[in-house]
């Protein structure tokens, strides 16, 4: 399962269970919270209750009994002040404990997702995964600080409330009670379609950030191209969807506030009715028919407030359960941990034992029966044609992905047992578009050695002879990169990320070879810098250009997810097999 796969079983209830108990700050001083929450809703019901008092004992045969009055006033006015200075207490307690905890919330689920292989980064759209750490968590906090500061008062209003109309008359309170048994029953029901919609609403958000996001990195090639009104037609789909799937949910969320006061209005009718009956009979006082219509009003108040809390809460619910799946997700990958082992020290040695490894959803396998030992210290090219399972070779080398069936060692320990401090530390793999982030190369290079200075970073320029070329950029090591490097050449990119790998001093080395056109003189660069870097280090390299193949101790050959052959580039030339139809064919290209 992706953690695209949505829990639509799971109930909103157990949803909020499992958020709570997944978010441990929610409850911290949650005692005190809800005790503030209780005094705020109590003061509620001080106006029925005092006007009751003031209609049955500070009216009488002889007029207005005005000490008792002033009595009521009084009181009410302090407990009225009271209320307030609780709900303020109980809103800044509320706000500051939600806020920490779906800060907390957000980190777990950051950690995850990068917990969890490429493979299956590359299963969900992006947007989507950025969508469950932003904008589904925010849904939470905005139900957390406004709708469920409404719940928690709008119950314990609706509890004070019931609890005062029976102690006042228990008749009336069986009216209210069985007109609102039919719409309690309903909207348990009517709870379910809506937890469906505004999941589906969930989802749709995610998508339109996918596309809107794509959209925005990729509108260099959307304008080469020409395909501006496709890519339109695209984000229009997408924001189409989101809206039909939101007025849906709308529409659903309308008519059940309708319904609710419907509801309300009958009941209020009802009960004046019935008052005035048991009036006449003189089973219940004047004030007593009076604070009933007040108390019906707070009785009322959370029903009707029900539609805009349940509206909030299915997509606050819909949001959260799309978090929780995120933490849900065991990674494929897993950390030995303490269980686990460093791996020994020095240039490592790399051994495959009948490896295999199938993206999921593919028929066939994406590399098959690999038996291969690479010594220490070696300097090691992979060739093949495009899908012949180079990358999938260079992945499972460095734990992006574990294989189907198999084991990979490094320096004779199986790459299962090693503790991922010391697989990242020890193993470093430079991408083929470099991977910079928005920043400047300084900050690029130091992600290799955090604590590195820039003395330390100048230094790794010159090691790798790279320092004529740093001091012709207008701004030196402080040049803006760009966001994903944009503001960087193909080949200036791989320069920063070799300074990168330079600085973490890796023992296994493995480069993803640029493909992209560069000018002579940054190739060269790049040459030398590879020909520094590889010094004392074993180094494999997925090699699109076969000159690179040419300069290494040792090419293997892939075709079709197998390694068919191996050897020295004149050896395989000479054996007249793949190696030496794709040398031919390169041969022929650079004559072009």
């Amino acid at each position: 399962m992706s953690v695209a796969t949505s829990r639509t079983g799971v109930g909103a209830a157990e949803t909020v269970v499992r958020g709570v108990r997944s978010s441990p700050q929610l409850r911290v001083g949650l005692v005190g919270t809800l005790i503030l929450a209780l005094i705020a809703t109590a003061g509620r019901a001080v106006v029925p209750v005092a006007v009751q008092r003031t209609i049955d004992d500070g009216f009488g045969a002889g007029g207005v009994d005005v000490p008792t009055v002033t009595g009521i006033v009084v009181a009410a006015g302090v407990a009225v002040v009271i209320t307030a200075a609780a709900s303020a207490a109980m809103h800044y307690r509320l706000a500051s404990v939600v806020e920490s905890a779906l800060a907390a919330l957000r980190t777990r689920a950051f950690r995850r997702i990068h917990d969890l292989s490429v493979l299956h980064q590359a299963e969900e759209e992006r947007g989507s995964l950025v969508a469950r750490v932003t904008a589904d968590v925010d849904e939470v906090s905005r139900f957390m600080q406004w709708a469920g500061l409404n719940l928690i008062t709008a119950l314990g209003q609706l509890t004070i409330a019931a609890v005062v109309m029976l102690v006042y008359s228990w008749q009336l309170a069986f009216v209210v009670f069985a007109v609102f048994v039919p719409f309690v029953v309903a909207a348990r029901a009517f709870q379910r379609r809506l937890t469906v919609a505004f999941l589906l609403v969930r989802e749709r958000v995610g998508r339109l950030l996918s596309a809107l996001s794509e959209t925005v990195v990729g509108a260099w090639v959307i304008r080469a191209y020409g395909i501006e009104e496709h890519t339109q037609h695209r984000v229009d789909a997408a924001i189409e969807a989101h809206r039909c799937a939101a007025v849906r949910a709308g529409r659903m969320t309308s008519v059940f506030a309708g319904a609710g006061e419907v509801f309300a209005a009958f009941a209020t009718a009802a009960a004046l009715v019935a008052g005035v009956w048991l009036g006449v009979g003189g089973e219940v006082s004047a004030g007593t028919v009076v604070a009933f219509l007040f108390l019906i009003t707070l009785f009322v108040e959370p029903v009707v407030l029900a539609a805009e809390v349940v509206n909030e809460g299915q997509s606050a619910v819909a949001g959260w359960r799309r978090t929780l799946d995120v933490l849900d997700r065991e990674p494929d990958l897993t950390d030995p941990g303490a269980d686990g082992v460093d791996l020994p020290p020095g240039a490592l040695s790399v051994g495959f034992s009948s490896v295999r490894f199938r993206y999921p959803g593919s028929d066939t396998d994406a590399v098959s029966g690999i038996d291969v030992a690479i010594a220490a210290g070696s300097r090691i090219a992979v060739v093949g044609e495009t899908g012949s399972g180079k990358s999938t070779f260079a992945k499972l080398l460095t734990r992006l992905m574990d294989p189907s069936e198999g084991a990979v060692h490094l320096g004779g320990v199986p790459l299962r047992r090693v503790r991922f401090a010391s697989l990242r530390r020890r193993v470093v793999i430079v991408p083929q578009d470099g991977a910079l982030f928005d920043g400047v190369i300084a900050d690029n290079v130091r992600m290799g050695d955090p604590q590195a200075d820039d003395a330390g970073v100048t230094a790794v320029f010159e090691q790798l002879d790279l320092s004529g070329w740093l001091a012709e950029l207008p701004a030196g090591l402080e040049t803006r990169t760009g966001e994903r490097g944009a503001a960087l050449s193909a080949g200036e990119r791989q320069l920063v990320a070799l300074a990168r790998a330079a600085i973490a001093d890796p023992d296994l080395l493995v480069l993803d070879e640029a493909t992209s056109a560069v000018d002579p003189a940054t190739d060269q660069r790049l040459q030398r810098a590879v020909t520094k870097l590889a010094a004392g280090r074993t180094v494999v390299t997925v090699a699109h250009r076969l000159s690179t193949a040419m300069a290494a101790d040792e090419v293997l050959v892939f075709d079709g997810g197998r390694l068919v052959e191996r050897g020295a580039h004149d050896d395989l030339v000479a054996a007249d097999a793949v190696y030496a139809g794709l040398y031919a064919s390169w041969l022929a290209g650079v004559s072009r």
